[in-house]
Order: C-alpha cells, then structure tokens, then sequence
C-alpha cells in the first residue's frame, strides 16, 4: 500500500515537473517573439529620427574635435525613442541581425534591446550586453572568427569589425570581461545563466 501511494506521489510530481518545464519553454518562447517586435519597433522608430536629425543637432558635432591635443573624448550623441536613449545601430550580416543599442544598461532595459555595457565607440572599448533572445545575442556562439560586425552611430559614422575570438567567462569575471584591450565586446548569458558568450572583436582592415 505504500509503495503505491508513493508511486503516486512521484508520478503526481512527475506531471508537475514536465508541466513546469512546458510553461516555462511556452513564457521564453513568447518572450523572444515580444522581444524581436518591440527592437524592430524601436529600430524603426530610431531610422526616422535619425534621417530627420539637423546637422546643428548633432552631439558629437558640438564637441571638441577628439584627434586634438588634450582634448576631451566627446560621449556618444544619443537619440531618444519610447524614453531611452539610444547610441546607435549595430549589424552582424552572419547572423540577420540589424539592432538599435540602449545608451546605458539594466535588466528592464535589456528586455527591450541590447545596451551599452561600458565604453565608447570612439575610444575604442565599446561593451554591449544583451539578453540571450534569438533576435538580441542569443546566436552569438554561431559567429566565426573574421566576421563582419558593424556599428552605426547616431551621426551616421560607421565603424567596421571583425570578430577576432569567442570566449566563455564567468558570470562573476567582470573585470576580466572589461579587460584585454578590444575595440568591440559583445556578450550575453548561456542558458544557464552561469557563464557569459563573450565575442572578442578587433577593428576591420580594408
């Protein structure tokens, strides 16, 4: 009698554990397709801002020219859409991906598109971070060393990369996330959630 009432509990918990398991796929699911309409909505959006910009609007324009002496290295202009602001578009032909960049990061932020994690464009050290959606960073591990990344900012300047390695770290190794030097970092969670897809980027020679 009492291996059959436990045979029952166990079938009982069974059920509840695959049933769990369905949800959850089901919410990642809908998740990523909410994810990939509202960065392509934001993208949008950030285009016809950008192609309506003035040139007496441009941030970077206002500031002192970098390549000077002593000079301050100007932040990235931003462009505003839905309230957050926006540094520019980032491309990566391998995988389809054409995604508007977040000027500062948070989770609620990334729920909508990737952000910048620490860095600049024009000092070389650009981090982005993004939720691991299939239309954000989801497919960085399918990226080979040599291809193409570029990045757009608001002004329209493109700068060219190419990835140069593929590293998984730590979700604690902060540091050794920011160090090394890159031109270009790109990273986001494994499924896990205990390690970070980490996509090395060098700037590309014509």
């Amino acid at each position: 009698m009492r291996r059959k009432r436990a045979g029952v509990i166990l079938t009982g918990v069974g059920i509840v554990l695959i049933l769990a398991a369905l949800a959850l796929t089901g919410y990642n699911m809908w998740d990523g397709r909410r994810a990939a309409k509202e960065v392509n909505s934001v993208l949008d959006q950030f285009v016809q801002k950008q192609e309506a910009l003035k040139p007496d609007e441009s941030m970077a324009e206002k500031e002192t020219d970098p390549q000077e002496d002593n000079a301050p290295v100007p932040d990235m202009p931003v462009i505003t859409v839905g309230g957050w602001q926006y540094i520019g578009i980032l491309r990566i032909p391998a995988l389809e991906l054409e995604l508007p960049i977040m000027d500062s990061w948070s989770y609620p932020q990334m729920k909508t598109a990737p952000c910048r994690y620490a860095g600049s464009v024009y000092q070389n050290n650009l981090i982005l971070c993004a939720h691991n959606y299939a239309a954000h960073f989801g497919r960085l591990d399918d990226l080979q060393v040599g291809d193409q990344i570029l990045f757009t900012d608001v002004n329209g300047n493109v700068f060219q990369y190419q990835v140069q390695e593929i590293q998984t770290l730590s979700g604690t190794a902060i540091e050794e996330m920011k160090s090394g030097g890159w031109p270009l970092t790109l990273f986001t969670c494994n499924f896990s959630g205990q390690a970070r897809i980490t996509v090395r980027c060098e700037i590309r020679q014509e």
